[in-house]
This record gives C-alpha cells, structure tokens and sequence, in this order.
C-alpha cells in the first residue's frame, strides 16, 4: 500500500505528458526514424513517445491491399538495455525485461493508465491497482475502449535471458477509425532504466504517407497556384499592353505575384512528393520555405513602400531606404527560422504551443511593420490632402496670374493628387480591414490550440495555416486593381513638373502650393503650344478609367 502511494506521488500527469514529450521525438515526416533514442522516466514507467498523427480510417478492409489502406508499420525496432540490466539476469531466463508498444486515440487516452484511491495517474499496473482494476502487475494499465475491445493496441516485446538486446518483430497495425493516433513505448521494470532505441514507424493514410491534417493542405495549394496564375496572367497582360508606361513600384507587385505563384507550385510539389514517399528532403523544403519567406518579405516591404508613396508621390525612399532594408533583412531571418523550424526534416502534430513561441519574435515584427505602415500611411494621406486643399483653395481665391492665362493645366494638376487621395483612401481601408481580420484570426488560432491540447480537432487544422495565404493574395488583388498598368500610369506618379517634391523626411509636404509653381506649369502651356488640347485628351481618358 505505501509503495503505490510513493509512486502515486513521484508520478507526473500522464495526461500533460502526452503534450510534452512529443516535443522531444524527431520525427522525419511519416516515416519516424528513432536513432538511439533514450527512455524517459514517467512516474512509475520509463516512456519513449514514438509520434502522434492525424489518421483516417482504412477504405479498405483488405491487408494484403496497397492502396485505400491506412496503417503503422513497426520496421527493424531494436531496443537495448544496459550492460549491469542485463548482467543481473540469468541465461536461462524466457522473459528478463518487458517492453510495450501502445497505440491509441487522443480520444481514448484515459483508457491507459490508472488511479489508485484516487491519488495521480500511474502508467504501470501497481500490487493495488491490480486488486482494484485487475490489471496485471508490471505491465501497462488498458482499458479496452467502449466501441473497440481490441484498442488501444499493445504489442509486447521481450528480452530473453541476459541478451543485450532485443529485436521487435516486424509489424503492421491497420487503423479502422478515424482519428488523433499516439504511439508510446514503455517499459514498467525498473531494472531497464537507461533503456534505448532505434527504428522506424511508417505512418499512411488512405490516399498516402502525407498527415491527416496536412492532407487538405496540397489540395488548397493546387486551388491557390491557379487563383496566383489567372491573377498573373491579367497583370503581365496589362504590363506587357502598357510596359512604356510602367511605374517602377508596378516592377515591384509583379515581382510579388511571381514569387507567390512559384511557391505555391514549390509548396504542392513539396507535399506532394511527401504524400508518395513518406518523407520530405531536407534540401527540398528549405528551397520551399525560402521562397516563402522572400516573398513574405518582399509583399510586406511593398506594403511598406506604397505607405511611404514611393512611385507615386516620392521618387525614393530616400533616408529612409536603409532603415527600409534592415526591417526587411530581420524580418526574412526570423521567418525563415520559424519555417525552417516548423516544415524542415520534422513534423509533429502536437506542436501548437512551441509554434506560438517561436513565432514571437515573427509577430513582434509584424507588430512593428504595421505600426509603421499606418503612420507612413497617414502621412501621406495627410501631406496629399493638405496639398489638394491647397489646390482647390487658390482656384476659389482666383490668382491674377490665373486670370491672364489659361488654367486648364492647373485643373489636371489638381485632379492628379485627387485621383492619388482616392487611391490611398481605399488602401488605407483595404488595410484597416486585414488588419481587423488578422487580429480576429490570431485570436481565434490562439483560442483553437489552447483549447485542443491532444489536436483532436485535427481534421480543421489545416484552415489556420490556409487563412494567412488567402489574407495575403486578397491584399495583393487589392494592391493589383489599385495600381494596375494602364496608359495613364506615368500621370499619377511622382512628377517634378506639376510641383511634387519630397526631401529624404516625410514630415515635409506632399507639393509645394506655391504661386512659383502656379507660374511654371502656365509657362510650360505657353511653350507647348498644343498643351490644353492633350490635357484635355487626357482629362477624357481619365474619366474613362475612372
């Protein structure tokens, strides 16, 4: 009795176990590679997780079927206990050492293990659990599972005599329900203390070895290649019909769209080629997730850029570029970290909580890049709308200089920083809205992995990852209709002509209202004879595209 209530205290919480000790397993893909791997005490067990995956049940209830099944094959598994475990046994000995293979659903997880009078959890089977739950002492506590008498699954391995080692015997589990599967190996004898490991699972699906919750994920990057390449195809159309009058940011959104559609294409390939084969190269998902992060970088430097009015009010971004530049190199190494982290050589279903910590200083520079963004944006709102005003003001006030000469050109001028505030007033909501929703969002993600610790919601994982693509080409669509090529591309941009200037700080104004301005465009009429009747071409044209 006083032995079980000793265990009963050292016992850590199976159940919060289950969360940690996933962390622990390198697992390569759905083939888990274990290389000498050491046994963990746990309580009154010494516990090695083996993976945890999302698993559909077989479509076909044929073994000897290679395709529509789903299952975990159990390859070359070797175990090896120490030399003074083994030394303490006899030759003769049929069975000096038990190990343990259990298989079970997140679901069923309080079907191992078990509770003596109450007190904590034990793994092991103790002298008055077996009186109490008629398990057997020194092996793992199971209760057959109210839908399936035969789960959870325990294989049972054996060490005979005073052998070093044990080989486990080739096998194959076939997964009959749908679910959040775990694979733990425990021992319950104290003397295999310092026990270790090495083998491989092999984990499939019905359609392949790619996860359950990864699973939806190659078909929705198929969906988004082909929404990147009609977006690509309606953007280069415009930019090679109007490339004369392209803007330098414009280079920049096709570079973007570029980048987006090649590693949509990378991320399909890449799942793909782990849905065949079980594994994802090393070499191959760094490119992948490389891409991903240049083109994260750049989209959010555009976003940057536009905010700033590069191309459009401001020829550079003058002072500003290197600090531009740093935001952006930071931001690429912390995202490539996280990616790297998160998709390269390992997979692990139960890795919510160490994502949310290691994308903190991911979401510190996104904080810092919105910050920024909205205070460039409302700059430059407010610097073209002081400069609109300007315009309108000394059109009402009548400048004698406006009565000797035509005005017409004074008109454009001014219809040019009107079309340019319009733009940047629907930007500005365009990126109020995102913002909205991203909040919305991660405060959702945060509630979904608080509060599905064993990801049994696994089978809706995949919309968390989903939601951040579809936001980010949304804005990108956004940014193509605003600034999309046309003939009248080079009228709204930066021009020294019509009085746009902007030193390297944003705290100057957008235009000089100035009537030395008012003078030179007047002249530049005069000198161009058949100036008011382009403009007024133009002006025409305008309003077409409007």
């Amino acid at each position: 009795m006083g032995f079980s209530f000793r265990i009963a205290n050292k016992s850590f919480d199976f159940l919060i176990f289950v969360i940690l000790s996933t962390l622990l397993t390198t697992i390569h893909a759905s083939i888990h590679i274990y290389q000498i791997q050491l046994f963990n005490e746990v309580g009154n067990a010494y516990l090695l997780p083996g993976g945890s995956e999302g698993l559909y049940a077989s479509l076909s209830s044929d073994d000897s079927a290679t395709d529509g099944r789903s299952f975990i094959r159990f390859e070359n598994i070797t175990f090896w206990r120490t030399q003074d475990a083994a030394d303490e046994q006899s030759e003769m000995e049929h069975s000096s050492g038990l190990i343990q293979a259990v298989i079970f659903e997140a679901a069923d997880r309080n079907n191992i293990g078990g509770s003596a009078y109450g007190g904590q959890r034990s793994i092991c089977c103790t002298p008055d659990l077996a009186k109490l739950e008629g398990c057997k002492q020194g092996e793992v506590i199971r209760i057959p599972s109210a839908t399936e008498i035969n789960w959870p699954m325990v294989l049972s391995i054996q060490f005979n005599g005073n052998d070093l080692s044990t080989q486990m015997n080739n096998a194959e589990v076939s997964i009959k329900k749908t679910g959040m599967h775990n694979l733990f190996f425990i021992a319950c004898d104290p003397k295999l203390k310092g026990t270790v490991m090495s083998g491989k699972t092999v984990w499939k699906n019905p359609d392949g070895y790619l996860p359950g919750r990864m699973a939806p994920l190659m078909t929705f990057y198929v969906y988004m290649a082909i929404a990147y390449l009609l977006l690509s195809a309606i953007w280069f159309s415009q930019y090679m019909r109007f490339w004369e009058d392209i803007l330098q940011l414009q280079h920049c959104i096709a570079a973007v769209i570029g980048l987006g559609l090649f590693e949509m294409i990378l991320w399909y390939l890449d799942y793909s080629n782990f849905n065949k084969t079980g594994m994802r190269p090393v070499v191959t998902t760094a490119w992948v997730v490389t891409v991903g992060a240049i083109k994260k970088t750049l989209s959010r430097l555009l976003i940057l850029s536009v905010s700033m009015g590069y191309g459009v009010v401001r020829p550079t971004l003058g002072g500003l570029t290197s600090k531009v530049l740093l935001i952006g190199a930071t931001y690429f190494v912390a995202s490539e970290l996280l990616d790297i982290t998160e998709h390269v050589g390992t997979i692990n279903d139960v890795s919510g909580r160490a994502r949310l910590f290691l994308g903190l200083p991911d979401a510190f520079l996104d904080a810092f890049l919105i910050l920024w963004i909205f205070t460039s944006l409302s700059k430059t709102l407010e610097q073209l709308q002081v400069s609109c005003n300007s315009l309108l003001s000394d059109l009402m006030i009548g400048d004698v200089t406006f009565l000797l000469c035509d005005n017409h050109a004074y008109f454009i001028q001014a219809k040019r920083i009107s079309v340019k505030l319009d733009i940047y007033r629907k930007f500005s909501n365009a990126l109020a809205v995102a913002v909205i929703a991203s909040v919305a969002w991660i405060t959702y993600e945060i509630y979904f992995k608080a509060t599905d610790p064993f990801n049994e919601r696994w089978q809706s994982a995949w919309i968390i990852t989903a939601f951040w693509d579809i936001l980010s080409f949304a804005l990108l669509c956004v940014i193509c209709y605003l600034w999309a090529p046309s003939q009248s591309s080079q009228r709204y941009a930066y021009s020294e002509d019509v009085g746009e200037e902007f030193d390297d700080e944003e705290a100057q104004s957008l235009t000089r209202g100035q009537s030395n301005g008012d003078v030179s465009l007047v002249k530049q009429e005069q000198k161009n004879g058949n100036a008011g009747i382009s403009d007024e071409e133009d002006e025409s044209e305008e309003d077409k595209r409007e």
